[in-house]
């Protein structure tokens, strides 16, 4: 497998159509799942064994320079529950419609005719945000649907909504780092990590070298798009 020698400037992998080609194309799964358990495991899901990855092609490689180009990456976890994850970099002061919003979409869309609601599977919705999202002291926070007064009573598991906030991240993550499965992650998709963070939790984590490989091929194979980076 090979490796990149991380020389600056990095590109980044949040990168809305970098992170899409490394996370969210057929081939990803080992990466994608990887990087799923690491979030879930947070909130004692998994660890899973496979994830079937629901690719989008509505969008052209000349599109990435555009602001309104969303892409998401979507997936299915063998229990049925769909997971879809969104990079989100500039602060628009509307995440929480906008996580609710591609969340209802998700959840609605999988209702087939002529099928009961029982039937509905759970979205798991993870956000990378590159901003200080929720106003927390977390780079981790998971948010259900719970009773006001009596927190431990959840209406219902089918909505789940995680935010990795990198800016808190760098604060209080960077530390546990090499411990902390979520930490390597959070810290390989930080641009600005140091080299030498980098090439340890590459080290550390097969998922993690196998997505630094696709960045690595991806640039290669489309370096036109590099200039929109």
């Amino acid at each position: 497998m090979e490796t990149s020698s991380h020389q600056q400037p990095r590109l980044d992998p949040l990168n809305d159509y970098l992170f899409y080609k490394i996370m969210g194309e057929k081939g990803s799964e080992i990466q994608l799942l990887g990087f799923i358990n690491a979030v879930l495991h947070k909130t004692g899901k998994g660890p899973f064994r496979a994830v079937e990855i629901l690719e989008d092609k509505s969008f052209s490689p000349q599109a990435i320079g555009g602001k309104s180009v969303t892409f998401d990456v979507r997936a299915i976890l063998l229990n049925g529950e769909k997971v879809n994850v969104e990079v989100q970099l500039r602060n628009n002061n509307n995440m929480e419609k906008r996580s609710l919003f591609y969340w209802s979409k998700e959840y609605s869309n999988s209702l087939k005719a002529g099928q009961d609601y029982r039937e509905l599977p759970a979205v798991i919705a993870i956000n990378i945000v590159n901003f200080d999202f929720p106003p927390v002291k977390q780079y981790h926070t998971c948010f259900r649907l719970r009773e006001d007064r009596h927190h431990g009573l959840i209406l219902t598991n089918a909505l789940e909504i995680h935010y990795l906030n990198m800016v808190q991240f760098r604060k209080y993550g960077m530390e546990k780092t090499l411990h902390d499965p979520l930490c390597r992650w959070l810290a390989w998709f930080d641009k600005n990590s140091p080299a030498k963070v980098l090439a340890e939790v590459i080290k550390m984590d097969s998922a993690i070298q196998q997505a630094e490989d696709r960045m690595v091929y991806v640039t290669r194979l489309e370096p036109g798009f590099v200039e929109h980076l």
